[in-house]
């Protein structure tokens, strides 16, 4: 028996997303054969952007090898004994637009962002300038990813707190959609 239930968890982290003002769409679950390692991912965004440009995907990345190496640790503790709280997945938020046609200056949208994610969930902003074609103007998309590590022992003693991250995540979600219309050039 394993001793997190990883697929619960995930059930967890939708129930908890839908707690702080997310809405959620859809869940995917990837299992690499030859490693096994996997990957969750759901698709959500602020209730108040259902149907607009923004794009939220979480994602839960799963390497059987930490969560092996967890489930050693734990059998060989004694039974009043803590878990270690060594071992840790990776949590991600990805939000991205559709082209924008006045792209931000993305050193101010980092600024700008880093107070919002703080310290607890620092953010990466990156835009990519792709030509359709030789004749046409370039196209800007603008990605920001944000990673927070879960640590496997707070989950199996069902202490992980998340709600201030989501609720940093919802922060950041709600400026990306004020700004969106300009960006957007509507």
């Amino acid at each position: 028996m394993a001793v997190i239930d990883v697929a619960g968890y995930v059930a967890e982290l939708k129930d908890h997303a839908i707690d702080h003002g997310f809405h959620v769409h859809d869940e995917r679950h990837f299992v690499e054969t030859y490693s096994l390692r996997q990957v969750w991912e759901v698709d959500l965004h602020p209730e108040e952007g259902c149907g607009g440009p923004l794009d939220l995907h979480l994602a839960l990345d799963v390497n059987p090898r930490v969560l092996l190496s967890f489930e050693d640790a734990v059998v060989s503790l004694p039974e009043d004994a803590d878990p270690p709280d060594d071992f840790y997945f990776t949590l991600s938020f990805t939000w991205a637009l559709p082209p924008l046609l006045n792209g931000p200056d993305l050193l101010r949208l980092a600024i700008d962002l880093a107070g919002i994610g703080e310290i607890d969930l620092p953010l990466e902003v990156s835009a990519i300038d792709s030509f359709p074609s030789a004749t046409d103007a370039p196209e800007r998309r603008l990605s920001i990813l944000a990673k927070h590590p879960i640590s496997l022992s707070r989950i199996m003693i069902g202490d992980e707190p998340l709600c201030d991250i989501f609720d940093r995540a919802l922060a950041v979600s709600r400026f990306i959609l004020q700004s969106a219309a300009q960006w957007l050039g509507e």
